[in-house]
Order: C-alpha cells, then structure tokens, then sequence
C-alpha cells in the first residue's frame, strides 16, 4: 500500500528549497528597496534601478557581456554540432574515445583550470586579451553542452531519411541542409542558448581572460561587490536573474523536443 510523503521529507524539502532560493528572492525585494541601506526596508521604489541605468559603466559592461555571449554561443554550436557529426556519422575510427573526452573536458574541468590553460594559451601565440579571447574562451566551455544536446539528437534521427533525398538527386550538402539542419533545430537552438547563459554569467573564465575595455558584466558586479553590496549590486542581479531564468527554460523546453524519443 503506497503511502503520501511524510511530514520529515516534505520538511526537508522545504528547508532545502527555502535554503536555495531565500536569498534569491531577498536579493530580488530589497532590489525595489527606497532606502540607501540593503538590509534596511524603506519601501517600494524603482529609484535603484534608474541609477542602474544611467550609469554608463554597468551598461558598456552589459553591453559587452551580449556581445561575448552572442560570439561565444555561435561559434560553440558551430564547432559542437560538427564534433556531434564527426562522432555519430563516422562510426568507429582510431583515437574516437580520446577525441570525445577532450571535447568534453570543458564540461567537468574546474573553471578556475579552464582559465588559466587558455590565458597561457593567448599568452603563447601572442594574442592581446580583450573582447574575442573572452568569446574563444566561452565557446571552449559552451561547446562541450552544445556536442552532448547535439549528439543526443543526432542518435536519435533515422539516417535513412538523408540517404533517400541523396538517392531522389540530392547532393550531401543538399541532403543535410534539407533533411538533418531541420531536424536538429530545437537540438541546436537549445545548445545555442545554453551556451549564451553560461557565457552570459560567468565570472571565473572572464577574469582570467579579459582586457582593457573587455570587462563583462558579471566582473564588473564582482569587483563592485568586493567593496560592499549596494542597492545597485540587487537590481543588477535581478535583471541578470529574470533573464538567465527565462533562456534556461526556453533551453529547457528545447532540449526536451530535441531528446530521443521525445517528440
């Protein structure tokens, strides 16, 4: 006889969530607080957030981050989804094993390693750290979720369908372009937004990697945050919020159409 859950598990779920997500939403209330001091109510006001936006730092740094995120979300699906091809379409072929791993590795590699491997990296061949190492350094990270959503997808399809257009006069990039690309676009718009959301937020990787004139905007909330939060400090984290939240859900709902057997 199956019985509900009991009053521990439900209490334990409730203090794990309020312990996850409490202070998010304290972060997201006083982000609408009148009063000067964090901690300290003095009513509703979208004063802070007037501030936010008129002050000409935080928005170059926005600025940048989209930009970043748009370079490194692009190149990331481009480079995942030929990784997804090469390592479901070539069938076994020395060195397969090892080439997967290392296209993976950004995804289980502490980011603090993954930074300084690709400062060294611009650091070796000359390269000036600004704006495009930040992207190519972002797209190292995004391409590894970008090949697994990708690749899952790709099992998923009947190679058939390809090899009948190709038979019906169709050449091989006619075929694919008509046949697979299409079939793979929820697969690629959930890898692309993925890795826009993990650029868009990332601190660790970017303070490596950044320049003069290249500073995004999770860095710019950390350096500000080192000397005391201010109420500026909660509305960005709340626009942040509302928009990482949104693109992990569309990413979400996308990676659901895009998973085999999922239709």
């Amino acid at each position: 006889m199956r019985t509900g859950p009991g009053k521990f598990n439900i209490g334990a779920l409730a203090l794990g969530l309020a312990f996850l997500y409490l202070p998010i939403l304290l972060v997201v209330i006083y982000s609408f607080n009148a009063s000067r001091l964090v901690t300290v109510w003095g009513g509703f006001s979208l004063h802070w957030y007037e501030v936010l936006f008129s002050n000409p730092a935080y928005l170059e740094a926005a600025l940048n981050s989209l930009q970043v995120a748009v370079a490194a979300a692009t190149l990331a699906t481009v480079i995942g989804t030929l990784g997804a091809l090469m390592l479901t379409r070539l069938g076994r072929f020395p060195g397969r094993q090892t080439l997967g791993g290392l296209l993976l590795a950004p995804m289980v590699l502490p980011e603090v390693i993954l930074g300084v491997s690709t400062l060294m990296l611009f650091v070796a061949v000359g390269l000036d750290r600004g704006m495009l190492t930040v992207a190519l350094a972002h797209a190292t990270l995004g391409t590894a979720f970008v090949l697994v959503i990708v690749q899952a997808r790709l099992i998923g399809l009947d190679p058939d369908l390809e090899a009948a257009a190709r038979d019906l006069g169709a050449g091989p990039v006619r075929a694919f372009l008509l046949i697979t690309v299409p079939s793979l676009a929820p697969a690629l718009a959930a890898g692309w937004l993925l890795a826009f959301t993990l650029s868009l937020d990332d601190v660790v990787i970017a303070s490596f990697v950044n320049g003069p004139g290249a500073t995004t905007l999770p860095v710019r909330v950390y350096s500000a945050v080192r000397l005391g939060i201010s109420p500026e400090i909660n509305a960005i984290s709340t626009i942040m919020l509302a928009i990482v939240s949104i693109l992990v859900i569309v990413a979400s709902l996308l990676a659901k159409r895009s998973w085999p057997g999922r239709r």
